[in-house]
């Protein structure tokens, strides 16, 4: 059953990956396709809250955020857009003609306003964001239980589980590490759509680093067994 919801988490994180490095290709390089549209429903969201106060320096002031629930008629189809900011939707009116610009289908601008949601903290995406560490961690273990198994293919030595845990450690740790400078670059507005792939390349490429150090060290720990007189240790 893990196997399963693991699997099943892999593949939602990287069908959000390819969408959102998708759509932010297309938009960097013009390759959205357009489409005139026609608005049929606009509808506003208000949240309200304090922005603080007290130890965190806020002046506790009541703050109101307003987002869009856009409809659309693009041909024969009723597109809708969620969650789209007062600032590119405060100039939008029902009946009002536009130009959407679409990728795969989905509705990413409208009239060249950014109206594309994005990764959020919300939904789906707020159970990547918690459970990306475990993914990660999950991800890296495979890659060396399966590097691993290829060394292993010659019959000249063979990994355990415990040969694999001091690798798996250095490479989570890398992942982590990665993950916060991610966090702290977003922080500044340099986030970057495919960032899922950052920690998990770095952590993975640094667990196979030491992991093809411990497999020095137990090759080294048979020629000195097969050289004493010993029988070659099973590893």
């Amino acid at each position: 059953m893990f196997r399963l919801v693991m699997g099943a988490l892999i593949l939602l994180l990287a069908m959000r990956t390819y969408e959102e490095t998708g759509v932010a290709h297309a938009r960097s390089n013009g390759t959205l396709h357009t489409a005139g549209a026609t608005i049929t429903k606009l509808t506003s969201h208000t949240t309200s809250g304090r922005d603080g106060g007290g130890q965190d320096g806020g002046s506790g002031d009541w703050i109101f955020t307003t987002k869009y629930t856009i409809e659309l008629r693009v041909g024969d189809e009723t597109k809708t857009v969620n969650g789209v900011p007062d600032d590119s939707a405060n100039d939008l009116q029902e009946g009002q003609r536009v130009q959407a610009g679409l990728w795969h289908g989905r509705v990413v601008e409208i009239d060249g306003r950014d109206v594309w949601l994005g990764w959020h903290p919300g939904g789906w995406d707020m159970a990547l964001f918690m459970l990306y560490p475990l993914i990660t961690g999950y991800l890296i273990a495979l890659a060396l239980a399966a590097a691993a198994y290829l060394a292993g293919l010659d019959g000249r030595v063979r990994l355990e589980r415990q040969h694999r845990l001091g690798p798996w450690g250095f490479g989570f740790v890398v992942g982590v590490a990665a993950i916060f400078v991610l966090i702290v670059c977003a922080a500044f507005g340099n986030s970057i759509a495919y960032w899922p792939v950052v920690p998990m390349g770095a952590g993975t490429a640094a667990a196979l680093v030491g992991l093809r150090g411990a497999l020095r060290r137990v090759r080294a720990t048979q020629v000195a067994d097969t050289s004493s007189g010993n029988a070659p240790a099973q590893v």
